[in-house]
């Protein structure tokens, strides 16, 4: 049975370094943010080295102002033979105001590695609440619309 844990929260705040042209946190400066907690997350979870094989569906919702305080919250929703599905909201708020406000979503999915480079068997998530059930069908859902977009290139 794994005991490991399948969330991972990240907090900081946004630095000016990480300001776009229009004066609000360049969007692959959050990227980096979500692949770093989706990161720490599967290894977490798998125990192992893990890389990214995709990012999808990221919506960004509301900018994120230099200062803010942003919590990157990683969780994971599915688990594959040797991959891991991760949830990745990113919220944010003035630091002084303790309502954090969703700013981003997406799915990222992590492949466990071995020591000679190979993917690897991770411990697998099994849903017990009504929660996490819907997540891992949320996770499925998505799966099958790759599966489609995937086909529907290949056709081009």
């Amino acid at each position: 049975m794994n005991n490991k844990t399948r969330d991972l929260t990240l907090r900081f705040l946004a630095e000016p370094t990480d300001v776009n042209f229009g004066g609000k946190v360049h969007g692959g400066i959050v990227m980096k943010w979500i692949d770093q907690a989706g990161y720490a997350c599967a290894t977490q979870w798998s125990g192992n080295y893990c890389v990214t094989v995709y990012v999808g569906g990221i919506r960004f919702l509301k900018p994120i102002l230099i200062g803010n305080l942003v919590e990157v919250q990683a969780k994971v929703i599915y688990t594959g033979r040797t991959s891991m599905h991760i949830s990745i909201d990113v919220l944010a708020s003035n630091p002084m105001d303790s309502k954090l406000e969703k700013t981003t979503h997406c799915i990222i999915i992590f492949v466990a590695i071995d020591d000679d480079g190979r993917p690897t068997q991770t411990p697998k998530w099994i849903p017990k609440t009504k929660e996490d059930k819907e997540l891992e069908k949320y996770a499925k859902k998505l799966m099958d619309l790759r599966e489609e977009i995937s086909q529907e290139m290949k056709n081009r």
